[in-house]
């Protein structure tokens, strides 16, 4: 409403209420406390709403005993400009109804914040308590608050970072048919003002280094005073940190009972080497940190040292990304390339951060022994040393230091000797010797042999090897190390036995001699 009065002079009765309420100061109704890590629930909301006892137009905090505000289990609305007044304002009603926030997670105070000066519309989930109005879940909304909007995946995502949560399960009470559609929503950032978002509501979940390194990135991508080369290496460098999940170095205990299940579902037999591994993991238990040295297991090929290490991983409960150092020729391929060039990349390590999408990670270095044959300026082994050590690595391509106090390493190798002092020290070593022709038999029979089957579609009795015929494949196997030549013998028997039911030379399967398996896999 504009009063004109003498001359020119035009008064705005709302510029006018705004800068009342800018002398004023805002009206903070909120206490904060600290969350923990986790999903929110009713019982770890978090805020609480209060209805306010004449919709926020009195400076004074609500009264406890007015809590009663009616709230579903959904309202939508949109949060107050925090300027004026810390609570939320319904529009789901014939007329908005506001309610004041009287706690506050502490991690959230710069999303909500974010949330009232964008005048998102949001759809709370929550639940009558006896403080208020307990809410656990934030959903961005169109303004008929039922279908999602574009901006849910990217809240959604910053709701998943300030949590901290190891797995982003939103399921508490709330299993309404439009909930999968969220659920599938995934989010990567790597727009601008996404990124400029995330850094102003969820800066705090990254490392301080990596937050000053992030908003340094920012603005020289913002400045306009480089070219398009370094502005598009800057901006997807900054993607890359932003959207890996940051999380502290603690570890939850390891279960010896559940890590020995999962090994013996990988290995056969080799006890002690399983419980050397359980051993050097185990520590664990009492520091809740990873172990100071990595794994290295040694043995001839075909033992089973890759199936190990990614037992390994399912045990820590990590994800997993390998690389092959025998492919690797030029230690730049780990550490990257300086963005000067037009055509610089990251590295291998840094972009199995990116991949993982976390910094707690189980990095699996196949064939360590021939880490030192680079062919390349340098050694590819050298460029592994500061990644083992744990005190921080940078790539070439990012220029931040990323913190290693997450990453465990778990490497193979067939000779040792080949493996250079200062990379060896680095780690607890695993000799895994070769199966006995006893452990073979069995390993073909139990294991081999009923995989080969289930692959091929195959009944167990289409295929029978009995106990002699299985002593002539271990023969046809002498001299070799490992399991894979029983695999090949298993699929040649299976085919075999395969061509025969499909031509109609037998009808219910095919029981093979030991002079037919000599004639076959010999």
């Amino acid at each position: 409403m504009e009063i004109r009065a003498r001359g020119d002079m035009v008064f705005d009765l709302k510029e006018l209420q705004k800068q009342k309420a800018r002398e004023e100061g805002p009206v903070c109704t909120w206490t904060l406390f600290d969350g923990t890590p986790g999903e929110a629930s009713p019982e770890k909301p978090i805020l609480i709403l209060r209805k306010a006892d004449d919709h926020g137009d009195n400076d004074e905090a609500p009264d406890k005993g007015n809590a009663d505000a009616g709230f579903s289990h959904h309202i939508c609305g949109i949060f107050m400009d925090p300027a004026r007044r810390t609570g939320f304002s319904r529009t789901d009603g014939e007329a908005p109804e506001q309610a004041d926030i009287v706690r506050l997670d502490s991690r959230f105070v710069q999303l909500i914040r974010w949330l009232g000066e964008n005048q998102t519309v949001v759809r709370l989930s929550g639940k009558e308590m006896e403080e208020g109005y307990a809410v656990y879940r934030i959903r961005a909304v169109n303004y008929s608050g039922t279908a999602p909007s574009g901006a849910d995946a990217f809240l959604q995502f910053t709701i998943d970072r300030l949590l901290k949560s190891e797995d982003a399960v939103w399921d508490n009470e709330d299993n309404t048919a439009d909930d999968s559609d969220y659920d599938q929503m995934q989010v990567r950032l790597t727009d601008i003002d996404g990124m400029t978002d995330f850094l102003d509501c969820a800066g705090a979940t990254l490392p301080p280094n990596v937050r000053r390194w992030a908003r340094r990135n920012l603005s020289l991508i913002k400045s306009g005073a480089i070219s398009a080369d370094e502005k598009r290496h800057a901006q997807r460098s900054l993607s890359m940190m932003l959207n890996i999940e940051w999380k502290n170095s603690y570890f939850e205990s390891i279960d010896p009972v559940e890590a020995k299940k999962i090994l013996d579902e990988e290995l056969y037999g080799m006890e002690d080497v399983k419980q050397r591994i359980i051993e050097t993991i185990i520590q664990i238990n009492r520091t809740h940190t990873l172990p100071a040295y990595g794994l290295l297991l040694v043995g001839p090929a075909g033992v089973g040292k890759s199936q190990l290490a990614y037992a390994v991983a399912r045990i820590l409960k990590l994800p997993w990304a390998s690389f092959d150092m025998s492919a690797i020729n030029d230690p730049e391929e780990l550490t990257g390339s300086p963005r000067v060039y037009a055509n610089a990349k990251p590295g291998l390590i840094m972009e199995a951060f990116s991949r993982a999408n976390t910094s707690n990670v189980v990095f699996i270095i196949n064939e360590l022994d021939k880490a030192d044959e680079g062919k390349g300026a340098g050694s590819p082994a050298d460029a592994l040393l500061t990644l083992l050590d744990n005190l921080g690595y940078t790539d070439n391509y990012i220029e931040c230091m990323i913190p290693t106090g997450g990453v465990y390493p778990i490497a193979t190798a067939n000779d040792k000797e080949k493996i250079s002092a200062p990379l060896l020290s680095r780690f607890a070593v695993i000799e895994i010797p070769d199966y006995t022709p006893e452990e073979k038999k069995v390993i073909f029979l139990r294991y081999a042999l009923p995989k080969v089957l289930k692959r091929m579609g195959m009944k167990p009795e289409e295929c029978i090897v009995p106990s002699d015929a299985a002593d002539v494949v271990i023969e046809g196997c002498e001299g070799t190390t490992g399991c894979r030549d029983l695999e090949q013998a298993a699929e040649r028997l299976a085919a075999n036995a395969l061509y025969q039911i499909e031509t109609g030379r037998t009808d219910t399967g095919k029981v093979f001699s030991p002079d037919e398996v000599r004639k076959l896999i010999h």
